[in-house]
């Protein structure tokens, strides 16, 4: 039996992951691993689905290259590097992996927070360079503290767990909770001012929209607690990087941990660079190998059940294409 959909799967999407694909006599699956490669353009011409991580953008332009494709699959959360209208002007479904990344990513965010409030970080880079700074290097403990969570969906909800683990109270700010995810959540549910005035530890876990672009910015700086911390695994955008430096330089928070930026890579010239108490990490929050295994099963499994069954239970942009195609 011939295969009957062609998938092109790129930007190093775990081979592992594509088995929900491969163990289906319906698929072949063609792996590239870079969309820069001379024969990613021809492989495309025949593909029914594509597969993608963060490097390769999915824009009118290749999906005019693309004319057979009926869903496109981002290995991992965010579509930030995938044109949703575009895609859904041309009925083109697109599925992502919502779950895959989740513990990997609440993992990371506990290591930033705990760097910070510990001074890893500057401690390592002390003894590298001869020092030995314990009386310098004071840090803090969670144990007793308010952490505030600024969207509550299943990584914000996991790094609330681990963070009640060490003993802290939790705070949520999220205006798109449901009544059933608020009865499960066992937090005190607030509004942005008051976890701005009241939290000792701000982590972010929100995608990047028109309402939370710059959401952290001077004004949210200002609210904070003197002695705060926080930590963006999010989107770069969420927090102005500028203002984040200057509250960092001049004293008015601790410290923070930052895994995404508003350009990335980081630019050479950005303020963060300098300054102080401040960790990065190069967008590494799925960069675990269990995750990249878990986000290309899910999204290999999402993209089957669409290509295979019509199912668009899983497409982000599924009302869109209705809407499309006058169905609604």
């Amino acid at each position: 039996m011939s295969a009957t959909y062609r998938v092109v799967a790129t930007d190093r999407v775990s081979k592992k992951g594509l088995a929900p694909l491969r163990d289906d006599e319906r698929f072949e699956v063609v792996r590239i691993k870079s969309s820069t490669e001379a024969r990613f353009g021809s492989e495309l011409e025949t593909a029914a689905g594509l597969i993608v991580r963060s490097a390769t953008t999915v824009d009118a332009r290749l999906l005019e290259a693309a004319p057979e494709l009926k869903v496109v699959g981002r290995a991992g959360v965010g579509v930030d590097n995938i044109d949703v209208a575009a895609a859904s002007e041309r009925g083109v479904a697109v599925v992502n992996a919502p779950g895959g990344n989740t513990v990997s990513a609440a993992e990371l965010t506990m290591a930033l927070l705990l760097s910070v409030a510990r001074r890893v970080s500057e401690a390592d880079r002390s003894m590298r360079e001869g020092r030995w700074d314990r009386a310098n290097l004071q840090g803090v403990e969670l144990r007793g503290r308010t952490l505030g969570v600024v969207g509550a969906g299943r990584i914000g909800s996991t790094v609330a767990d681990r963070c009640r683990a060490f003993g802290m109270r939790v705070i949520v700010h999220d205006p798109y909770l449901s009544a059933d995810r608020l009865a499960e959540l066992r937090s005190v549910v607030v509004e942005m001012d008051q976890l701005l005035a009241e939290a000792d530890v701000i982590t972010l876990h929100v995608p990047l929209t028109d309402e939370t672009r710059g959401l952290i910015g001077e004004s949210a700086l200002l609210k904070m607690k003197k002695g705060a911390f926080l930590v963006n695994l999010s989107r770069g955008g969420v927090v102005d990087e500028a203002a984040l430096a200057r509250a960092l330089i001049e004293g008015r928070i601790a410290g923070a941990g930052l895994d995404v930026y508003e350009t990335e890579p980081l630019p050479p010239e950005s303020p963060l660079l300098s300054a102080p108490n401040l960790v990065l990490t190069p967008h590494l929050g799925a960069s675990t190998k269990e995750a990249q295994v878990q986000v290309a099963l899910e999204v290999a499994a999402n993209l089957r059940a669409a290509l295979a069954f019509g199912d668009l239970t899983h497409a982000i942009n599924a009302a869109e294409i209705a809407r499309a195609a006058g169905l609604s």
